[in-house]
């Protein structure tokens, strides 16, 4: 539970792991590769790991539970760490960056707090790009990954970076949004 982090903000060893993980995600956002999430029957993102799936280029959230399967439904649950935590490179936090100048979006989200959000919700707040049920699963995830794979790198690479910072402009986007993408 990353209560922890709000709770006992002014502890130096909570701000130590808070800046360690901000770090972590960092690096992760200015990554020159390709980021896909499967959020598969069993899992769980909750409160700060939930950052990884907003670190991801595309995620794709399988919906329901899968036949011949005894894993639990996929879920998502945000927490205020996902709000306006643990900020980018722009200075925003991941959510924030994604829903840019929309604000009512955003404000929604504080609603479904410390909630288990299921696919089709996930899908319906766009915590996720897509939501796929059994049957579509496995062959959705073959067809990007050949897709992907058949396009030039050096041009998704720089697409990619690109897109990963929106936003306010700071020396970090200068540099890792576009200078490091077509190096």
């Amino acid at each position: 539970n990353d209560n922890l982090f709000h709770q006992y903000k002014s502890n130096w060893l909570i701000k130590e792991i808070k800046n360690y993980w901000e770090r972590t995600l960092k690096r992760i956002d200015l990554t020159s590769r390709s980021l896909i999430t499967l959020i598969e029957p069993g899992s769980c993102f909750g409160g700060f790991l939930s950052e990884i799936i907003f670190c991801s280029d595309r995620s794709y959230m399988a919906d329901g539970i899968f036949e011949n399967n005894n894993k639990p439904e996929a879920s998502i649950i945000l927490s205020k760490s996902n709000i306006d935590f643990f900020k980018m490179s722009n200075g925003l936090s991941r959510l924030q960056t994604r829903f840019l100048d929309d604000k009512e979006k955003l404000d929604g989200l504080k609603n479904v707090i410390n909630k288990e959000i299921k696919s089709f919700e996930a899908n319906e707040l766009g915590l996720v790009t897509f939501a796929f049920d059994d049957i579509d699963w496995y062959d959705e995830i073959r067809i990007f990954l050949e897709e992907r794979t058949s396009f030039s790198p050096d041009s998704m690479t720089g697409l990619e970076a690109n897109l990963r910072f929106a936003g306010p402009e700071t020396m970090e986007t200068k540099i890792f949004g576009r200078l490091s993408a077509w190096q």
